[in-house]
């Protein structure tokens, strides 16, 4: 599905949050579970998911983060923050750019969502048929150099 920037307001809802988690060099993908009763059913995702109660942005990815592979994200992990409504379903989710040491690799702990997961080059990610919405179009504008959101907007304390 294709998205729109979005100019984040501090007092804006949103639904979710992902992120393009480096560990050294290479991103932290997972293979979604093959259920047709799930959204992106059978592809490749990024760490992250929907918003409990009245997390921030970074609280929902950095617990969605620990939920699905085991590894803390620290706010000074964050490199990049940008809000995108969902063209479609109108969905507000953020996105961000994160990077952990090589090292972290070893403290990966898979939780119980999707089938498996390993880490991938990113210009690799960018070339595969078979990646979860919007997600490469959305590393690509960072790659790219595209402008972040304010980090207190994404509940990051500056």
């Amino acid at each position: 599905m294709a998205t729109t920037a979005d100019h984040a307001k501090s007092d804006d809802a949103f639904d979710g949050a992902k992120v393009a988690l480096f560990i050294g060099s290479r991103l932290i993908v997972m293979r979604r579970d093959n259920r047709p009763d799930i959204p992106f059913f059978d592809m490749w995702d990024f760490p992250g998911g929907g918003r409990e109660g009245d997390e921030t942005p970074f609280q929902t990815v950095a617990r969605e983060t620990m939920e699905e592979v085991g590894l803390h994200l620290p706010p000074d992990a964050i490199s990049w923050q940008r809000a995108f409504r969902r063209t479609g379903d109108g969905l507000r989710l953020w996105f961000f750019v994160a990077h952990l040491p090589a090292v972290a690799e070893a403290e990966v702990i898979f939780g119980d969502e999707g089938q498996f997961w390993r880490l991938a080059d990113p210009d690799e990610v960018l070339t595969w048929p078979d990646v979860a919405g919007d997600l490469q179009q959305r590393l690509a504008l960072w790659r790219a150099g595209g402008p972040a959101c304010d980090a207190a907007l994404a509940g990051l304390r500056v």
